[in-house]
């Protein structure tokens, strides 16, 4: 991913006949532009998301989630199609978690597209928003460390047993 950029939907196309001309811009944490199109293409982009050094946009008008590089490469403008009007995404670990307000889910996909629970959440009431918590990195740097020190404990009591 690039080094503290911001990466921003741009939704143009009103009216519909300019569907398809919407865009993803590239500015850093300063606010300087990198890049007005970093990806084109898009239709009324509503969530993006990170995974690695790949970026998830949902596209409301088209009922998709494309992939692209953090540069602008495409690697699939459908990598999940059918879905309606999805709004926001999230990726935690390998899983994208796509919220859909036309049928009131959540679903779930690995960010390669193929579902894991589709639907995960029903009954929902317009879900636009999602957010995914994880352990900070501090967090698992101490469990690491735990667990670290806990598998050397038990092979020097082993060694000491041995001997």
């Amino acid at each position: 991913m690039s080094d503290s950029n911001l990466f921003v939907e741009q939704f143009i196309s009103v009216p519909a006949a300019l569907s398809g001309q919407d865009t993803i811009a590239e500015y850093t944490t300063s606010g300087a532009l990198v890049n007005p199109t970093l990806i084109s293409g898009l239709s009324n982009p509503d969530g993006i998301d990170f995974f690695g050094s790949d970026l998830f946009v949902a596209n409301n008008a088209s009922g998709t989630i494309g992939e692209y590089t953090t540069l602008g490469a495409v690697i699939d403008t459908s990598l999940i199609s059918g879905l309606g009007h999805p709004h926001n995404i999230a990726v935690f670990e390998s899983d994208l978690f796509v919220t859909n307000p036309d049928d009131g889910t959540i679903r779930e996909y690995t960010t390669l597209g193929s579902p894991v629970n589709a639907p995960l959440i029903s009954g929902l009431n317009d879900p636009f928003g999602i957010a995914v918590t994880a352990p900070e990195p501090s967090t698992l740097a101490l469990l690491a460390a735990a667990g670290a020190i806990c598998l050397a404990g038990h092979f020097l009591r082993r060694r000491n047993r041995a001997t």
